[in-house]
């Protein structure tokens, strides 16, 4: 049983690399795993973004917040 992401970065109406309505290209680094989210999946605001060594974190201010360890958990 496969869980749900979340808000964030979870299926939502939006890309979560270029804001734009989904269906678009994805950046290449992006495909890579190389580029964080930088826009909700379900409200397209800009998130907050922090990138440390090991991961990364995301907040959106009305969806709140997603850290790349979480997302490892659900593989």
């Amino acid at each position: 049983m496969a869980t749900q992401l979340p808000d964030p970065v979870g299926a939502g109406v939006y890309d979560v690399y270029t804001g734009a309505p989904r269906g678009g290209e994805v950046p290449a680094a992006a495909a890579l795993g190389l580029e964080p989210p930088r826009f909700c999946a379900r409200c397209a605001r800009r998130m907050v973004v922090q990138v440390r060594p090991d991961g990364w974190w995301a907040q959106c201010s009305r969806h709140g917040r997603v850290d790349s360890t979480d997302l490892e958990d659900r593989r």
